[in-house]
This record gives C-alpha cells, sequence and structure tokens, in this order.
C-alpha cells in the first residue's frame, strides 16, 4: 500500500483521534490500544477528513506554519499511517 497523492485521505472510522488532558498530547484509540502522537503527527491526522489529498494537506501544513519542504516527511508519516491502518483512500 502507498499513498495515491491524487485520492483524498481519511482518518480510519475504526480509529479515534483525540487529546488526551493526562498526556498533554493527541492520541489514536482503538479497540486493541492507543498510539501517541507528537505534535506535528497530530497536526498531520487532523488534515485527513476525506477532503484533501497529499498534495493539499502539505499546502496547508506549509501554510499554517509558514515553512516550506514539508512533502518528503508527510509522505513518509502518511505511509506509515496507511500500513498501520489510521487512514485510508478512496477513490
Amino acid at each position: 500500500m502507498t499513498i495515491n497523492p491524487q485520492f483524498p485521505i481519511l482518518f480510519s472510522p475504526t480509529h479515534r483521534l483525540q487529546w488526551e488532558e493526562a498526556q498533554q498530547k493527541y492520541v489514536i484509540l482503538y479497540p486493541e490500544g492507543m498510539v501517541e502522537l507528537n505534535q506535528s503527527s497530530a497536526e498531520i491526522l487532523k488534515c485527513c477528513d476525506g477532503t484533501r489529498n497529499l498534495v493539499e494537506i502539505v499546502s496547508e501544513l506549509e501554510q499554517k506554519f509558514a515553512t516550506s519542504g514539508l512533502l518528503n516527511d508527510i509522505s513518509a508519516f502518511l505511509e506509515v499511517a496507511l500500513k498501520n491502518g489510521w487512514i485510508q483512500q478512496s477513490n
């Protein structure tokens, strides 16, 4: 599985992305457990709402954080997220 840059990316409906006040970080909750996220990972996943593709996510985050050159890092993280079932794509 690899990210198709043309298709929208959606956070998995079988997982939940939520802020955990006790840990002061975002986590992914799923039936088998929990994954703690760093701030960058959480920001990427918050963009995975099924309306944006890879290029749109990168553009939005580069604009939000006034930086450039994030494509490789975001792509690499999304590949891991896809393999772990945290996100999905449909055409």
